[in-house]
């Protein structure tokens, strides 16, 4: 969303008014929870779930669908995926649920300000995929560089400020919206086969390539790029020591300075023009961008690469200041969310949902085996607002889950040493 989005990441939405994906999501329990309450009470005495994510996955359709089914609205809080952080760092009483990237919870968990959320409120916990809950897709392991869901997935304790390292009945995310990241291009423009992170440093794409611009995901696409190119091997590409960042940037100011960057993006929108127009041929993208590119009936892939994806994960947390109509109607939202609507809408955007199951129960089956299976289309496949985004007979870039799933390389982290790599990262802008 990545950053997104997120990160991975994040298709933007222009009717969504203000409403992001991560929002809608949240709202997903209350739904569940409010069959327990008459309609009519609702609408004298309703609840309004304040929802502070990213604008990216604040979707307007998620938050009718959410309270067209349990009275409960979701009133969205969009805000940058730092500045989300530090709302709940320093402002945990102005939200009541929280849209947030796993790797921030280093930062947000210490402070005592999200609350433990109880798996036995849940009702599909135990139906979370395994790649949150054991770091594995079908039963292999995958790479847990980076900040790795498993690793801060679960609390000791309801109110405890330390991550638990075996499972327990206390988590601190319920995941919302996941993907592995990796390189958007042109094929219509490169004309040759593109399988290698390296390919973005190729002198060939000189003054047509471009790299994401969110310094904490922007240096491990780089260090993807490091990797591919032989140079260096990090021993944790989400975890670098000082010597490492500067590597990693001294490789980047050596390619911009030699005219290999036509631009650094920072937002989901730029990245789709820069694409659409054919000013970048090779870049960072995300899912959805792609997606976004090819609705304009533009070739874009999000290219498969042999050294793997750059994952990312969301989820939704609850304020531990939380009590009463409040922290049930956030259980009813979550637990809405997890409930197969949501993640069939979600699913059908080119992310992946928490629950598999309760999502394909609300999919056609010819969507399920293209997203989901790796299949190729029998009929075109379209986007929540109708648009054409495959048309029969092509497959998803990737193929299935379990591919693009268990093909994960890293997960996008905050570092030990993050003050020093932005300082670092902003000399590569500068350069």
């Amino acid at each position: 969303m990545s950053q997104r989005h997120t990160p991975e990441d994040a298709q933007a939405n222009p009717s969504a008014g203000g409403l992001t994906r991560r929002t809608v999501v949240q709202s997903g329990l209350a739904g569940i929870l409010a069959a327990g309450f008459a309609p009519v009470v609702r609408a004298a005495d309703p609840i309004v779930l304040r929802y502070l994510g990213t604008a990216v996955n604040q979707d307007k359709a998620i938050a009718e669908k959410f309270e067209a089914d349990t009275g409960i609205k979701v009133q969205y809080i969009p805000v940058t995926t730092d500045d989300v952080t530090k709302r709940a760092v320093t402002a945990p009483n102005s939200f009541d649920l929280i849209d947030t990237e796993y790797f921030s919870l280093k930062k947000i968990i210490p402070t005592g300000n999200l609350k433990g959320i109880d798996v036995k409120r849940i009702k599909n916990a135990d139906k979370i995929t395994t790649l949150f809950t054991k770091g594995e897709v079908a039963g292999k392991k995958v790479g847990d560089q980076g900040t790795a869901p498993k690793k801060v997935m679960f609390l000791e304790g309801e109110k405890s400020k330390a991550f638990a390292s075996s499972p327990t009945q206390f988590m601190t995310l319920i995941p919302t919206v996941y993907n592995a990241d990796t390189l958007g291009i042109r094929p219509d423009l490169i004309k040759r086969p593109i399988e290698s992170w390296k390919e973005l440093l190729n002198p060939e794409f000189k003054g047509k390539a471009a790299i994401l611009n969110i310094p904490s995901i922007g240096i491990m696409d780089a260090a993807m790029v490091v990797e591919a190119m032989g140079l260096y091997k990090y021993p944790d590409k989400g975890n670098m020591t000082k010597k490492e960042i500067d590597l990693t940037i001294k490789t980047l100011i050596e390619a911009k300075k030699a005219g290999q960057f036509r631009s650094l993006w920072k937002d989901f929108n730029e990245s789709v023009n820069l694409m659409a127009s054919g000013e970048v041929v090779i870049q960072s993208m995300w899912s959805p961008a792609v997606t976004a590119v090819r609705t304009k009936g533009i070739a874009c892939n999000f290219q498969p690469l042999k050294e793997g994806y750059r994952a990312w994960a969301a989820g939704f947390g609850v304020p531990s200041t939380l009590s009463g109509k409040k922290l049930d109607a956030a259980y009813e939202f979550i637990n809405w969310f997890l409930d197969g609507w949501a993640g069939a809408y979600l699913n059908r955007q080119g992310y992946y949902s928490a629950v598999l199951e309760t999502a394909k129960a609300k999919m056609e089956a010819y969507e399920w085996a293209y997203w989901m299976e790796g299949k190729a289309a029998e009929k075109d496949i379209k986007s929540p607002q109708g648009q054409v985004l495959a048309k029969a007979g092509e497959k998803r870039d990737g193929g299935s889950y379990e591919a693009r799933m268990g093909g994960i390389a890293c997960w996008n982290a905050i570092m030990d040493e993050n003050t020093y790599m932005v300082q670092k990262w902003n000399e590569f802008v500068a350069a």
